[in-house]
């Protein structure tokens, strides 16, 4: 027999969202490729309008300037839109292909292999060793030594104006082919590291987001059955309390603890219907938008029915007084944590007396509660991370993960801070609705 509900199988990610497209999309972006693309139309220009006629003044430029414009006008069409089929990793390489062909075509009017830019081929290949599967990239090398080797026999020979000082400049083109091809690659690989990069910390925090959301899921199914096992129990307790409330033989003493545990059963009972009731119902949308400091007053009077002694402080700014958010149940129950959460900081560190402090602000779009004790304090963490150490205290955290699955999913985030003079702030920001008159 199953004494509780099985979770709904969590669905499966699209394979759009999964890493290994997400990084092949990112490696083989067309505009990074037309970026690339750009550089060689610029190395193009500088040989053809002012290497050639100042070493070369008899080179015939046209040509050239053929080959150069060609390229201009592929690039200028694949900025615009056309070819939108060139994506993904035939995309790419295809896109390289042009650029070795463009490249062949032009160092076949300007010396072929006796030109220094002859080494302006490698860039192309090395991008697409970054980017490409390895067939592909092995391919694209094989191309790139065949126009290499073609270029060895068919090409114009270039005729110098000074042929004293050929070896001079075909040294000097070496050093300036050199440094161009080791600037473009330095600067694409780095850029697409970074890209890279940013993008596997997204996937790190959409991976721990999804996690703690099947956790959440897996939470709520067996608090569902725990609800309804908890029920007999919790009416057990109410009954004895009753038949003891009756006798007339206790002590003040007695009664009075008996009728805070009968009170307390019953804010028991109250929370369990609450949850039978709201369990599965959508989240409000604009017909449930409330006064921030209204909604806060009324938690906080509820938590401080389950814990009589412990003091709070609720404090608003002006633009907070006329604040308003869109609250469900688990929202509240996210404040709720927190200020209990807080109240738990303050005794762990024997400072009892000291009230959990609240303010309510707003900043830019969102309305923020702040959560202050001076308890020992958090550790800073990193942003994928649900949950600062020690933030939770003693307990499991399942009250910080569940509040942090309900901020998010009001479009919200909780956030964490240390407090001055010892102590953490926790930030609730809720996006704003609209202005209470």
């Amino acid at each position: 027999m199953k004494l509780f509900p099985q979770p709904d199988p969590i669905p499966e990610v699209p394979a759009a969202a999964s890493p290994e497209p997400s990084s092949s999309a990112v490696r083989t972006d067309r505009n990074r490729l037309l970026q690339l693309r750009w550089a060689s139309l610029l190395a193009m220009a500088a040989i053809a309008s002012i290497i050639f006629p100042w070493l070369a003044p008899a080179q015939a430029r046209a040509p050239l300037a053929g080959v150069t414009l060609s390229l201009l006008a592929v690039n200028l069409a694949l900025q615009a839109g056309a070819a939108r089929w060139l994506v993904g990793r035939w995309g790419a390489f295809l896109q390289l292909v042009i650029d070795l062909a463009a490249w062949g075509g032009f160092l076949y009017f300007a010396g072929g292999v006796t030109n220094p830019a002859i080494a302006l081929l490698l860039p192309v290949v090395a991008v697409g060793a970054s980017i490409l599967p390895a067939a592909q990239a092995w391919l694209l090398a094989a191309l790139a030594v065949g126009v290499y080797s073609l270029l060895w026999t068919f090409h114009q020979p270039v005729v110098l104006a000074d042929a004293e000082l050929a070896m001079h400049w075909h040294l000097a083109g070496m050093w300036i082919s050199f440094g161009f091809s080791a600037a473009t690659m330095v600067w694409f690989i780095v850029r697409l590291n970074t890209e890279l990069g940013r993008r596997e910390d997204e996937l790190a925090v959409a991976n721990a987001a999804r996690a703690r959301d099947a956790y959440v899921v897996g939470l709520g199914k067996l608090a569902a059955g725990a609800a309804h096992r908890l029920g007999t129990p919790l009416g057990t307790l109410c009954i004895l309390s009753d038949e003891l409330l009756r006798r007339s033989d206790l002590a003040a003493e007695v009664r009075e603890d008996l009728e805070l545990m009968r009170a307390q059963v019953g804010h028991c009972r109250d929370i369990l219907n609450g949850l039978a009731r709201e369990a599965g119902q959508p989240r409000a949308q604009e017909g449930g938008v409330v006064g921030v400091p209204a909604w806060v007053e009324q938690i906080v009077g509820r938590w401080q029915r389950l814990r009589p002694g412990a003091a709070v402080t609720v404090e608003a700014g002006e633009d907070g007084v006329r604040s308003a958010i869109v609250a469900d149940a688990s929202l509240g129950e996210a404040l709720h944590n927190l200020v209990d959460n807080a109240a738990n900081a303050n005794v762990r560190s024997a400072v009892r007396d000291a009230a959990v402090e609240l303010r309510i602000c707003v900043e830019g779009a969102d309305v923020v509660v702040e959560v202050a004790d001076r308890g020992p304090g958090i550790e800073p963490v990193p942003a994928a991370r649900a949950v600062p150490p020690g933030a939770h205290g003693e307990g499991m955290g399942v009250g910080l993960i569940l509040a942090q699955a309900a901020l998010e999913s009001h479009g919200g985030r909780l956030e964490f801070r240390p407090r001055l003079g010892g102590g953490t702030i926790a930030c609730l920001r809720i996006p704003a609705r609209r202005t209470c008159t």
